[in-house]
């Protein structure tokens, strides 16, 4: 089984959206499964209101830092490297705006890059549209090698959950992080 590390904060605010992303999120969870990974973790949900709620998760790979790089670090790399998403398209904008299409069809992600620094293997976006009952999310992904040729990937990402979504959105978040990063940790193993 993967191992990965894991850093929560899970807390809830924001007015409640109806939306459909149940079938979409046990998509998700399947793919983990199939990478070997598991989104089971508890989760204990803190309901102070108007804080961020935080995940993040990484995963140690047996190559340099340049390669995952090369892999991953395209804007629009994500559906060669993430089993969940079927097709990525760039704006042509600067800074870019990725949208996103699932495999199944069923979701579609717009997000906006908000930082890249190519040289120490980072980048980071927001969700402007999303099938998900969230707000103000951005994320990161970091690669960093220890200099013996590992290198370690982290997805890291701040939200805000809509009220009563707050456990839904960890685990689905954390499903999402967890099908992307045990992918890469099955590609460096092979």
């Amino acid at each position: 089984m993967t191992q990965f590390t894991e850093q929560t904060s899970r807390n809830s605010a924001g007015p409640q959206r109806l939306r459909q992303f149940s079938g979409w999120a046990a998509s998700v969870g399947a793919f983990a499964l199939l990478a070997g990974c598991s989104a089971s973790d508890d989760v204990a949900v803190d309901t102070a209101v108007d804080e961020m709620a935080t995940l993040s998760r990484s995963v140690n790979v047996n190559a340099t830092p340049d390669d995952v790089w090369s892999a991953i670090g395209g804007f629009c790399a994500v559906p060669d490297w993430h089993p969940a998403i079927g097709s990525c398209a760039l704006d042509g904008a600067t800074p870019p705006t990725r949208t996103m299409v699932t495999v199944d069809g069923a979701a579609t992600f717009v997000e906006l890059e908000t930082a890249r620094d190519d040289a120490a293997h980072t980048y980071s976006y927001s969700i402007t549209s999303s099938p998900l009952p969230i707000s103000q999310y951005e994320a990161t992904i970091r690669v960093d090698g220890d200099g013996s040729g590992l290198t370690t990937i982290t997805w890291s990402g701040e939200y805000r959950p809509d009220e009563g979504a707050e456990v839904a959105m960890q685990e689905t978040l954390t499903g999402i992080y967890d099908a992307g990063l045990g992918a890469l940790v099955a590609r460096y193993s092979e």
